[in-house]
């Protein structure tokens, strides 16, 4: 199955600039994963080191935030579009 991955644009830099991926994976985890063996240092950015998302990102398959699905082990579908989303702070 393959999805597409929308990267912001502050981890562009490690896609060659592309804004978005296309890769196979059933779930959000193995589609990061995947992504990790085309971008090196692209799941620190995303995972803490013992695998959990960090706290200042989300993502979401279509519509849905993974939070409120089974998070990473959220089932991705052929046609998906996984959308990874830092989340933004200031005053």
């Amino acid at each position: 199955m393959s999805c597409e991955v929308r990267v912001p644009a502050p981890l562009r830099s490690l896609t060659g600039g592309r804004g978005s991926v296309e890769v196979g994976g059933s779930t959000v985890r193995s589609v990061l994963r995947e992504i990790e063996k085309r971008h090196a240092g692209l799941l620190d950015r995303i995972c803490e080191s013992g695998g959990e998302l960090r706290s200042y990102v989300n993502i979401y398959v279509n519509d849905s935030d993974i939070r409120s699905l089974k998070g990473l082990d959220t089932e991705v579908g052929e046609g998906d579009t996984v959308f990874i989303v830092p989340a933004i702070a200031g005053g």
